[in-house]
């Protein structure tokens, strides 16, 4: 059973396996990250499925993106999938790890643990030469998947306001230095430049290298240097995306106490109420 990480041999040697379900949970990037040169619906890992976050695995109700929807619409969804209780999901993008994190930690938060991240997602597939398909359309037979949520996995801005007036959380910002820090305008229009006082900046591609994760040992030096050190933690970035990243990497590295704030600063950027540091 795969929780955290799988390889792309890992991957291939599975693919026979009846109880896997492969999820493409591709969506274009905000910033400086790159996806393979073709992904979703031209070039896919064989029999790959498409884990749509922006339309089908967010809360279309919300004026904020990609937030968590209520735990009957994601158990429809997931159904629509083919999900089981029971199924091994290996969930990857086109970027490398950017996207995946995301569906990821959604599936944790409705109680599906047996769910990896493709470590390089679709261009460390094409890099070790495996095969490829294009997608098809397909009906699959409903799952009997059924979702129930654990808030203990997110948390709203209240929360996340409580934590950096109390100091009861750390805060860790996903998001790029230049982002962070103010020089660089948000690319959401009416969002504010800056960030949450006393938040901690954890670039998530520092995680990284060419898409990969670091190793165990590197990962906990990067949450060293920034001053993470003490949990719990609050993961924020831009929609709730790449924060899933830095919780994957606390995952990792054996820290537990961990929560993604889903509005991030989509939505504490945009609110004059809400207090930011330049």
């Amino acid at each position: 059973m795969y929780t955290q990480l799988i390889s792309v041999k890992q991957l291939y040697a599975q693919l026979n396996n009846d109880n896997l379900i492969i999820l493409d949970a591709s969506m274009p990037a905000v910033g400086g990250a790159k996806a393979a040169k073709q992904g979703w619906p031209y070039t896919v890992i064989p029999s790959a499925r498409r884990f749509d976050i922006a339309k089908a695995f967010s809360d279309l109700t919300s004026h904020l993106p990609h937030t968590m929807p209520n735990e009957h619409y994601f158990t429809q969804q997931a159904q629509k999938l083919g999900i089981n209780s029971n199924t091994q999901i290996v969930v990857y993008d086109d970027i490398g790890i950017f996207s995946s994190a995301r569906p990821w930690w959604m599936f944790k938060a409705m109680g599906h643990k047996n769910i990896a991240v493709l470590d390089g997602g679709l261009p460390a597939w094409l890099a070790a030469d495996l095969p490829t398909s294009s997608a098809i359309t397909v009906n699959y037979s409903l799952g009997n998947f059924v979702g129930h949520f654990n808030n203990n996995y997110f948390c709203d801005a209240n929360e996340v306001l409580h934590a950096i007036t109390t100091a009861s959380a750390t805060v860790l910002d996903a998001r790029s230095a230049s982002r962070f820090s103010g020089q660089e305008q948000d690319p959401r229009q009416g969002v504010r430049s800056g960030h949450m006082p006393k938040a901690l900046n954890l670039h998530y591609q520092s995680l990284q290298k060419d898409g990969i994760m670091l190793s165990k040992k590197e990962l906990k030096q990067r949450f060293i240097d920034v001053g993470a050190t003490k949990e719990p933690f609050i993961m924020s970035c831009g929609s709730g995306v790449t924060a899933c990243i830095l919780a994957l990497s606390a995952e990792i590295i054996g820290y537990n106490q961990i929560k993604v704030y889903d509005g991030s600063w989509s939505e504490w950027g945009a609110n004059s109420n809400f207090p930011i540091s330049p």
